[in-house]
């Protein structure tokens, strides 16, 4: 339910948001289109139209209004035979701060290609507030076939309001399976004065906020100059090996972020628009 109470938090009579979704998508023709929709507590999808000729557009939603300590979040995406799905989210998601006796948040995305599969994982930045405390994993599946590109964008603080994050926690996995060989494993674990941490030349050189952008497809290592070229201005750095390009983003606020992150995915992505929910 949206406003279980899990039992650790029991003692402290607060209320936790728990969300799932699962979502299938399928080969009908040319067209990709929706096989099965599972919905539960805050998290919702949507299907817009008018998207790319043979993708098919999943927007996900949640309720709750932002992502507070306790909260638990489920997302399952599978993608069938020959399927091509963009999968994106309404708005930018905030991480509140968290009480001083409260578990973390936890957020779990899972997303599974079957052979001839493409996905995009786009989230837009997850925005994390003074004394959050955040666990989120991203697990991908695919084929040796498969097609993947996804982006991971990290706001630490607000900054038009001056905030930093001197109080947090966030533990952030990206791991990657091709064809039942894992091929990447991208752990950040950061905990206390988390301003403090990013001011490391070797971690975060002050940025204020930061993005992973992962790549597999056959001609990934065909694509790395392009990605470089686009990434020319920014604090960043991009390699392919493997079939694999793997990119580190830095900026100093979220607006820069995303300009960064707009222009290498526009290498990647082709002429294909992105998601409507990005340009609102």
């Amino acid at each position: 339910m949206f406003d279980a109470v899990f039992p650790s938090d029991a003692g402290l009579g607060l209320q936790r948001a728990r969300g799932v979704l699962d979502v299938t998508v399928r080969r009908r023709g040319e067209e990709t289109v929706l096989a099965g929709l599972r919905q539960e507590g805050c998290l919702k999808a949507r299907f817009p139209r008018g998207g790319a000729p043979g993708w098919r557009d999943v927007v996900v939603l949640n309720a709750s209004g932002g992502i507070v300590g306790g909260d638990r979040l489920r997302l399952n995406f599978r993608l069938q035979p020959g399927t091509r799905a963009c999968l994106a989210a309404q708005a930018a998601e905030r991480f509140y701060r968290a009480l001083p006796d409260s578990p973390p948040a936890t957020v779990h995305t899972a997303i599974t290609l079957d052979c001839g599969a493409a996905a995009e994982w786009l989230p837009q930045e997850s925005i994390l507030f003074d004394g959050a405390c955040l666990e989120r994993e991203l697990a991908v599946e695919m084929p040796e076939d498969g097609w993947f590109l996804g982006v991971e964008p990290l706001v630490f603080g607000r900054a038009a309001m001056g905030e930093t994050l001197r109080h947090g926690s966030l533990r952030d996995v990206i791991r990657l399976r091709r064809g039942g060989r894992l091929i990447l494993h991208d752990a950040v674990r950061l905990a206390g004065d988390i301003a403090r941490l990013l001011s490391r030349p070797a971690i975060g050189a002050g940025a204020g906020a930061v993005a992973t952008l992962v790549y597999v497809a056959p001609d990934a290592e065909a694509r790395v100059a392009a990605v470089r070229t686009a990434l020319d201005e920014a604090e960043a750095g991009a390699s392919a090996w493997d079939g694999m390009l793997l990119a580190r983003l830095l900026a100093p606020d979220a607006a820069a972020l995303r300009r960064i992150v707009t222009r290498a995915l526009a290498v990647l992505r082709g002429a294909r628009n992105l998601p409507r929910v990005w340009r609102c």
